[in-house]
């Protein structure tokens, strides 16, 4: 049984599984604690088959009050089938529970798939930029109705 969950702060149950996933995703990269401290209004949405977290997206307030979609991904085994669409549903509609109207997220071009995924789900592209590490990013927004 598969089962969506958005959970406000920290998701001190499933933290353990999150670092695993997101090492998974994220070429064995882990998040740390105060990473995840240091975020306002942190809000995680969870997929969870059958008791194992298999797909994550994280996001919070950026400092203009615009909702920042920041990291995400589902396990490789999984991908295909929708999660990830349905993780982005599940948050947007979240947020637009808690008033924002905005939300945010920056992609790469390296990472195609999440790129098509904002289109397809109504995000425009507003800017690119450089970061400090010469890699090319992509701003997108979307607007919540």
């Amino acid at each position: 049984m598969l089962r969506f969950e958005c959970i406000q702060g920290i998701p001190i149950d499933y933290f353990d599984e999150l670092q695993k996933i997101h090492a998974h995703v994220f070429d064995g990269d882990l998040l740390p604690m105060e990473k995840l401290q240091s975020k306002k209004q942190l809000l995680c949405c969870l997929a969870i088959r059958n008791q194992q977290l298999i797909g994550f997206k994280l996001g919070y307030e950026a400092d203009d009050g615009v909702f920042y979609s920041w990291l995400g991904g589902v396990h490789s085994d999984f991908r295909g089938k929708g999660i990830a669409s349905e993780l982005m549903k599940n948050q947007h509609a979240f947020i637009l529970k808690l008033g924002y109207t905005t939300v945010r997220t920056i992609g790469r071009n390296n990472r195609k798939a999440m790129l098509i995924t904002n289109l397809k789900h109504d995000f425009d592209v507003i800017s690119t930029f450089t970061d400090a590490k010469g890699k090319h990013k992509i701003i997108l927004e979307k607007i919540l109705e």
